[in-house]
């Protein structure tokens, strides 16, 4: 399973390749659920938003995300590169109910009631009325041509990490690691690779008569196996050459 705004594609493609016969279900969950789901064994593991309540899971810190104010193309502050908490002070900030980021203390001002989601305050931000702090994946996911984003000093910001169970680390979420971590796959720091099979003998060649006979030939011997012939030519016939008796 994995969280909004996590991209998962690289990985999957790489699941792929090496383990062409294991299929790889993925399933995007609410951030604020995904934990639960893992605990009740809906998922092998998660792509998950910090923080993982390490007391029952296993987690591999993956990356930190920068976060941004999500506000119309015509606002004031689409001016400057970056923008501080001071520069939301007269802004409404609107703060969903799936908000992912950890606050002490809000920019801005409050608005009246909090959006249910985080696409539900984009909807709000293009009607004007009020401006999104959110990851900059999260931006990215709900991205709409009349609305942009700029990067916000100041505010917290969202880690990824892969979180599973701790009492349930498998061969599988062992390769998924393996896979994550970017790990060849004949690392073996992954799970035991299984040895290959050896690969037979060559098979020596047969010797033919035709190599036979060649290697005759080299030594002088005729190729059917006979004796040499000398070399004063064909053997004579010894009842021939006799001297006829006078009649």
């Amino acid at each position: 399973m994995y969280v909004p705004g996590v991209m998962p594609d690289k990985w999957v493609r790489i699941w792929n390749e090496r383990l062409p016969d294991v299929p790889l279900t993925l399933t995007q969950v609410p951030a604020g659920a995904a934990q639960g789901l893992l605990l009740g064994g809906d998922a092998d593991a998660g792509l998950v938003r910090s923080p993982v309540d390490r007391t029952v899971f296993s987690a591999i810190p993956l990356y930190t995300e920068r976060t941004v104010v999500v506000v119309p193309k015509d606002h004031l502050v689409t001016a400057a590169d970056e923008v501080t908490l001071e520069d939301l002070a007269d802004d409404i900030v609107l703060h969903p109910l799936d908000d992912v980021l950890d606050w002490e203390a809000l920019p801005g001002r409050p608005a009246l009631e909090r959006p249910a989601t985080t696409a539900d305050a984009v909807e709000l931000v293009a009607a004007g009325i009020g401006v999104l702090v959110v990851p900059l994946s999260l931006a990215r996911l709900h991205h709409r041509k009349d609305l942009t984003h700029r990067p916000l000093a100041g505010a917290p910001e969202s880690s990824v990490a892969l979180a599973w169970p701790e009492d349930a680390t498998t061969d599988r979420v062992e390769d998924f690691i393996g896979i994550v971590r970017g790990r060849t796959v004949n690392s073996t720091r992954g799970r035991r690779q299984q040895p290959a099979p050896e690969k037979p003998a060559p098979e020596k060649p047969r010797r033919t008569d035709r190599d036979g006979a060649r290697r005759q030939q080299a030594a002088g011997r005729p190729a059917g196996g006979g004796r040499r012939r000398s070399a004063g030519g064909p053997a004579k016939n010894p009842r021939r050459g006799r001297p006829r008796r006078g009649s």
